[in-house]
């Protein structure tokens, strides 16, 4: 599987809202972006998450069949004139993860086909929380950060991040990230994931 994150080596799935890279990630304390740090992360919900006693942490990753159709859908639908396929589909989810004694569900997904990758947010049930959602590369040379992060308006029943979206499809933020939304360039050599769980 090749999947272009600005020249990382290992993916890790956090329990606290967040994929990181090379190495696991357990702060649970959300942070603005840019933070000019030593991490790559994709943060769909970056704050303090407790699945010991409720909820999940969950992955897959997909190489064929009806999820990779889906991908290759969605992305030329957001994406036009790209003429993309998927060839690689990872998801986490955080199934009704608990917040002080509230549940929460989102989605990371990331997507490749050939030299091209994209990570989409979905959101679901969102506890009313502080909380920062989007991408960060290490010393922030590429950074987004989804409006009403570290606001009261993204979380809850009126929730931005559930309510609205970048690509017109309600609870779902979708960015490229082999050339960025920043301009950032694509790299010219493959990377291979392996996939690990932290554990609280």
């Amino acid at each position: 599987m090749i999947f272009y994150f600005f020249l990382v080596i290992f993916l890790q799935v956090n329990h606290n809202g967040h994929l990181t890279f090379d190495s696991s990630y357990s702060s649970y304390s959300p942070q603005r972006f840019p933070l000019y740090g030593s991490i790559d992360i994709i943060a769909p919900f970056w704050t303090d998450l407790d699945n010991r006693q409720t909820g999940f942490v969950l992955y897959n990753q997909y190489t064929n069949g009806s999820v990779l159709q889906q991908a290759t859908q969605d992305i030329n639908s957001y994406f036009p004139n790209l003429n993309f396929s998927a060839d690689w589909v990872f998801v986490a989810t955080w199934y009704e993860v608990a917040y002080y004694g509230t549940k929460t569900t989102f989605q990371a997904v990331l997507i490749s086909g050939g030299q091209k990758c994209f990570v989409l947010m979905n959101y679901g049930s969102i506890a009313s929380t502080t909380l920062s959602a989007g991408y960060d590369t290490i010393n922030s040379f590429h950074h987004f950060t989804i409006p009403g992060s570290f606001s009261s308006s993204a979380t809850g029943d009126n929730s931005t991040f559930s309510l609205s979206s970048n690509v017109n499809v309600t609870g779902r933020w979708a960015f490229q990230v082999d050339s960025g939304v920043r301009g950032c360039q694509k790299k010219s050599k493959y990377v291979y994931i392996q996939i690990y769980k932290y554990k609280a």
